[in-house]
């Protein structure tokens, strides 16, 4: 009895491609971890040439980024309701979610490898440019009077991340729902703190 031959890749080419191999490599990280998610094993996957994922993305940390970068965007929202609790509540109670699966899980430990160029500019782009949609959400506070007008976006940002990226990377407790909205809480309480006292 002979083997199953391995089917031949399909001739998909531009954003068709694109999405087949970033599907295919978030799939990937989630069943199977980021160490398993090789080019070769997400070409395989997707039904593209090997070479093709390369000439496109160049290394595999470029890729997985690319992956996460597109799938976290569709899991996070970036709300605007006119109230910062109620925004920062909403994007952070995703963002927990979001860290909570497989994906984000991978997303975060890859984002704990040191001394590999392509994988340190693609973490701090990821994070730098999520970190500043969260920013925008605080000075949009900030104008509308809500928050005191010399409050940090960057530190309250990092106070209401911090805890959750801990619980994955460090601790390992679970990112219970209630958690996101108790964080919003505690900074935001700190914040509107100062404020009061600027006003007496």
């Amino acid at each position: 009895m002979t083997g199953e031959k391995e089917a031949p890749p399909l001739r998909r080419r531009g954003e068709r491609m694109r999405r087949a191999v970033l599907a295919a490599t978030v799939d990937l990280l989630a069943s199977q971890g980021l160490a398993a998610t090789t080019v070769a094993a997400v070409a395989r996957a997707a039904g593209v040439h090997e070479t093709s994922v390369y000439r496109r993305w160049k290394t595999r940390e470029n890729l997985v980024f690319d992956a996460l970068a597109t799938h976290s965007d569709h899991a996070l929202p970036t709300p605007d309701t006119g109230d910062v609790h109620t925004d920062l509540t909403a994007l952070f109670t995703a963002l927990a979610r979001y860290l909570a699966t497989p994906a984000g899980a991978a997303l975060l430990h890859l984002g704990t490898v040191r001394g590999e160029d392509d994988l340190e500019l693609g973490r701090r782009s990821y994070w730098s440019t999520r970190l500043e949609r969260a920013e925008a959400l605080v000075r949009r506070g900030i104008d509308r009077g809500e928050l005191a007008a010399d409050t940090d976006p960057h530190l309250v940002v990092e106070a209401i991340t911090g805890p959750l990226l801990a619980r994955v990377l460090l601790t390992g407790e679970p990112l219970e729902e209630t958690l996101a909205p108790r964080l919003v809480n505690l900074v935001l309480d700190g914040a509107r703190g100062l404020r009061d006292q600027d006003q007496q």
